[in-house]
């Protein structure tokens, strides 16, 4: 498959989102969006390999949060925080410049929690939903409280010079899987981790884990009110297979489905059982996707 990308930015309230569109080749296609919303430190360019997957079933729009990856912060202060909602409101405001009325939604890890408080406050917009790697969680203020400053101390410590030490994006992104992955994908990990935006990665450091998204979250998953297919890693050490279970036992609309011997990033870990998965959840049969013809 060839790579066919289009790429651009877009003002949103004041910030520069980077944003592409990969299988797209005009405007008014008839194929169904498909929206990817990435996680904590990273970029849309890890999902590049599965929106290229389902490319001749659906037009993958990817887009960077602002403060992350390619979506820089300006120099003068925008005046947002970095809750949550306040990221999926910035989606919707995405969709309304870009004229979308419809789409379907594939999240991964922080980009699940945003996408989840998205459909429920703009539910109208979105027909179906993919999380990857999201769950719920007990708080627990002395284990938060380290976390946090476990977290702040590290992500305070990014010379880019990290990037030329052998090895060290293997090391990086070891936590995270279970399987190795491309050496490529690796050393985009780490890249876009060294470049994110130092208020934009501690800011959403202390909403996405936090006393109030263990009050929250539950709540919003048992509000979703359309199809939801929840992909857990058997081995993600980030959030564990049993959040996402407990999650998924909240409201019968969602699917849950663990993929063996995976971490973190199922996805790129084991694409191929991943997008069986999601493939089935989206009713792309294999010889339609041989045959690239849409939605059946």
């Amino acid at each position: 498959m060839t790579n066919r990308r289009n790429m651009a930015y877009i003002q949103i309230r004041g910030v520069a989102h980077y944003y592409e569109w990969v299988g797209r080749k005009r405007q008014g296609d008839s194929k169904p969006v498909m929206v990817f919303i990435h996680g904590w430190g990273g970029s849309a360019r890890y999902w590049e390999s599965t929106a290229l997957a389902i490319a001749d079933s659906f037009d993958c729009l990817l887009y960077d949060l602002r403060g992350f990856g390619r979506s820089r912060l300006p120099q003068t202060p925008t005046g947002l925080d970095y809750e949550m909602e306040t990221y999926a409101d910035d989606l919707a405001i995405l969709l309304d410049s870009l004229g979308l009325q419809r789409v379907y939604i594939n999240a991964h890890s922080m980009g699940s929690s945003v996408a989840t408080l998205f459909v429920n406050r703009y539910r109208e917009l979105v027909e179906k939903v993919i999380l990857s790697c999201s769950g719920v969680f007990e708080y627990d203020e002395r284990e938060f409280a380290a976390f946090h400053k476990w977290g702040s101390e590290v992500v305070k410590f990014r010379p880019s010079w990290l990037t030329f030490l052998p090895f060290m994006d293997k090391l990086f992104i070891a936590r995270f899987l279970h399987r190795p992955i491309g050496s490529a994908a690796s050393k985009a990990f780490l890249e876009d981790y060294l470049m994110a935006d130092e208020e934009a990665v501690l800011g959403t450091l202390f909403t996405s884990v936090s006393k109030k998204a263990t009050e929250v979250m539950p709540k919003e998953f048992a509000l979703l009110q359309m199809p939801v297919l929840l992909v857990s890693g058997q081995y993600d050490r980030i959030i564990p297979a049993a959040g996402a279970r407990k999650a998924a036992a909240l409201n019968k609309r969602v699917k849950f489905v663990e993929i063996p011997q995976t971490g973190h990033f199922p996805m790129l870990e084991d694409s191929d059982s991943y997008l069986q998965e999601v493939r089935e959840f989206l009713g792309i049969n294999s010889r339609s996707h041989e045959l690239g013809i849409t939605l059946g």
